[in-house]
């Protein structure tokens, strides 16, 4: 069969051959060389995502006179902007190795079915999100720690970053798709759009048009729906393996329902941060006023700078992992998860040891309040605490669902934050001299023993998932 060349548009290089010849690559390159070549733009990718909030919080932190006010407000947000990330991870993380492990089958119309239900399913999830957040977020926010100082600011940018939810919506949950058929370059450039347009265009509405925190949210929902424009040319495009096509955009349950299920791990992951912060800010809240709820609002900051690239690394070995378990190649998935599980550890380890030497030079990313500066240092080294054993847990979650083990996915999910860290927001403070940082070391001793309990059901699903192969 002859080979033909063509400039590809989205992915900005040369490819060769039929897309089946395409598809086969991820059963057939060098594991090392692949997870390098699949993961670098997936690093960046999740980097430049945190921008979105990073970016902004940096801007409100330095708005003359009511700068530290407007952060701790914005922060208030966070759990809301959690939710509507976990509502397209529950679709789109469950369905993207779905659509995986599909072509490692070469059940090429099974893969497109299930990119079509996941899409349809988020318009309509979109749709009444942004109605529920458009008529009760005050409500919300209040129940989320906010104060009668903060509310205002956080009431001004969640109302408009609500007309924005279908394109966050879209954009992370089709994105997936686009990184589980290997093409980590194009998902990579559909957030550098949204981040760029967004870190532009942050200064001319929050300063120049003097919007404050309503011009940053505002920023923030033009740049995504960017990012979304992108993401769905590409996926109706003649570039991609697995095509967005209106004949299977009609909600099958028999498609929709074991996606759902095994994207209920990383729902619950993200649903529960909500649940988390609601339970972190309300006890500092009560123990150390608004400075420990904007202290904060800093250490979840710096918490996705140390998750993102993470996420990044085992988003790039899931689609080698999910095809070669669909295609049955056991050598391939053994090894995938060994380099995963040293590159990830490697990584949580070293930035570990970073931020326990210089604490203060994150902190002053996020503020120049040298009063807000000097409280957060302290409670960020005990924080995390517990980050160089992230690596672990990340490895093992994300490997459980590349081979869509949905149980032991929600299972990893719960006991981490509804069985440990929950209970021990509120326990810590009542049993240490200083409450207040008793609510930060909750943390710290919740990831202990998750990796702990995850190591010990991951030796053993692990092994029966390959006799199963």
């Amino acid at each position: 069969m002859e080979q033909t060349k063509n400039k590809d548009l989205f992915q900005g290089k040369e490819t060769i051959g039929s897309k089946e010849d395409k598809k086969a690559f991820l059963g057939t390159e060098p594991i090392g060389r692949l997870l390098l070549r699949l993961s670098v733009p997936t690093v960046i990718a999740q980097l430049i995502n945190m921008l979105y909030n990073v970016v902004d919080r940096i801007y409100i932190g330095h708005i003359p006179e009511v700068g530290s006010l407007a952060l701790t407000g914005v922060g208030v947000c966070m759990p809301l902007i959690m939710i509507v990330s976990a509502f397209a991870a529950l679709v789109s993380s469950g369905g993207a190795p779905r659509s995986s492990i599909f072509m490692g089958r070469k059940e090429s119309e099974k893969a497109e079915k299930t990119l079509g239900n996941c899409f349809s399913l988020q318009v309509l999830v979109s749709l009444v999100l942004t109605l529920l957040l458009l008529l009760f977020h005050k409500e919300l926010l209040l129940s989320f720690g906010a104060s009668e100082n903060t509310i205002h600011y956080a009431a001004d940018y969640m109302r408009i970053y609500a007309l924005g939810t279908l394109f966050v919506q879209l954009t992370l949950g089709m994105n997936a798709f686009i990184t589980a058929q290997g093409f980590t370059g194009i998902s990579m450039a559909s957030i550098l759009i949204g981040a760029a347009s967004n870190i532009i265009l942050d200064p001319v509405f929050i300063f120049g048009f003097q919007m404050g925190v309503k011009g940053a949210a505002l920023a923030t929902i033009i740049s995504q729906s960017f990012s979304c424009i992108w993401v769905i040319a590409f996926l109706k495009s003649k570039k991609t393996l697995l095509r967005l096509k209106k004949e299977h955009l009609r909600i099958q349950p028999e498609i929709l329902f074991p996606c759902l299920l095994l994207g209920m791990a990383a729902f619950i992951m993200q649903a529960s941060e909500s649940v988390i912060s609601i339970a972190f800010q309300s006890s500092l809240l009560r123990y150390g006023g608004d400075i420990a709820v904007g202290t904060m609002t800093i250490l979840t900051s710096v918490m996705q700078f140390a998750m993102l690239p993470l996420q990044g690394i085992s988003q790039g070995a899931q689609p080698i992992t999910s095809y070669n378990y669909g295609a049955g190649n056991v050598t391939r998935v053994k090894k995938t998860f060994r380099i995963l599980l040293a590159t990830c550890l490697v990584y949580s380890s070293l930035l570990w040891a970073l931020i326990m030497l210089v604490p203060g030079m994150f902190v002053r990313i996020f503020t120049p309040d040298p009063t807000l500066s000097a409280f957060a240092a302290p409670a960020l080294r005990m924080y995390l605490g517990g980050l160089f054993l992230f690596g672990i847990q990340v490895a093992c979650q994300m490997t459980f669902t590349a081979l869509g083990k949905a149980g032991s996915s929600i299972l990893v999910a719960v006991v981490r934050k509804f069985v440990l860290l929950l209970p021990l927001i509120y326990l810590m403070p009542r049993i240490v001299h200083n409450p207040t940082m008793g609510v930060y070391m909750a943390e710290p001793i919740a990831d202990v023993l998750a990796v702990t309990f995850t190591c010990i059901l991951f030796s053993f699903q692990f092994k029966k998932a390959l006799r199963e192969m």
